[in-house]
């Protein structure tokens, strides 16, 4: 009888997802328009429309770095129809920043894949006198506390990144906290602060313009958009590995065969040419996988901002 009753759920759950979707489904972007995470997906909705043959409807749903979209999906029903493009921010940083967020991103979401990384570089005014990685760590140490670095905000990838970096090469930087990464950049090519972590479709242009200039990329791996700019770990900053992680989730318990048929059509969507060059122009770096691959991923990465900010002793709550 009991194998019975769990054959029954398992031809349910097939069947269940054989159906999918049974009407249009929700894609939540946790960010405002505009951003790489509305941008990317509004390109995965448009495929995973044409492959399944129903509406998937990007909806916009900024605030609290995510935690407000993060909230809503991690209640809703597990068949599929709410998605959520959700990154970093919301899946590793705030949890480790806020005890008091009211889910898990291990207990309360199902993690289907992931879809793309988003490193940052290290970015100075020419008003700097360091043409290098080695020239800017010199002189940091030369004056101890009286060089300045923004971010985009406190607790920011920006601010946790920078924290990082400045302990693991023996400097000290005074931080200066903004409202977001425009404002980040403003600061710099106003020569209010002396370096920061960025995007790089934010600060790209203004390299080549030579308005910022680029030190190093924040990942192990150089990057497809900008292929000559030395990796931090190339310059030796070892094991310095920090980006923004986006990834495709939705509520707990989802079926295997519903999570297997969103992996299958997500991955055919990100190798297509087109998706491919956009995404190196956004400077995201392509990182689909299986779910065993995204959930170890997810484990570290929280682990590995956890440690940071305990190190650093920032909290929200």
């Amino acid at each position: 009888m009991r194998f019975i009753i769990i054959l029954l759920c398992l031809v349910a759950g097939f069947a269940t997802a054989q159906e999918y979707p049974a009407k249009s489904v929700r894609l939540i972007a946790a960010a405002a328009p505009g951003g790489n995470p509305d941008v990317l997906a509004r390109m995965l909705a448009a495929r995973l429309a044409e492959t399944f043959g129903k509406p998937f409807v990007v909806e916009n749903i900024p605030g609290a770095g995510g935690v407000v979209a993060a909230e809503q999906v991690a209640r809703a029903n597990p068949d599929g129809h709410v998605l959520m493009l959700g990154d970093s921010g919301a899946l590793a940083i705030n949890p480790a920043l806020n005890s008091k967020l009211t889910y898990s991103p291990l207990r309360d979401f199902t993690l289907i894949t992931a879809l793309a990384a988003v490193p940052t570089v290290l970015v100075s005014p020419p008003s700097v006198p360091a043409t290098t990685l080695a020239e800017f760590v010199a002189a940091a140490k030369s004056k101890p506390g009286a060089m300045t670095y923004g971010s985009a905000g406190n607790g920011s990838v920006h601010h946790l990144t920078m924290a990082v970096f400045a302990s693991r090469a023996g400097i000290d930087m005074l931080h200066v906290p903004y409202k977001g990464g425009s404002a980040l950049v403003a600061a710099l090519l106003g020569g209010e602060v002396q370096a920061g972590w960025s995007g790089i479709p934010n600060v790209l242009p203004l390299i080549e313009a030579g308005q910022l200039r680029v030190l190093c990329i924040s990942t192990p791996q150089r990057s497809k958009s900008v292929p000559d700019v030395p990796t931090a770990i190339e310059l030796g900053i070892s094991g310095f590995d920090y980006a923004t992680m986006m990834g495709l989730q939705t509520s707990a318990g989802a079926s295997r065969e519903l999570v297997a048929r969103l992996q299958g059509a997500v991955a055919k969507a990100l190798r297509e040419p087109d998706m491919v060059d956009r995404m190196a122009t956004l400077g995201m770096d392509l990182r689909e996988n299986g779910t065993a691959d995204y959930v170890q991923f997810m484990r570290d990465d929280i682990e590995r901002y956890r440690s940071a900010i305990k190190t650093f002793k920032l909290q929200i709550n």
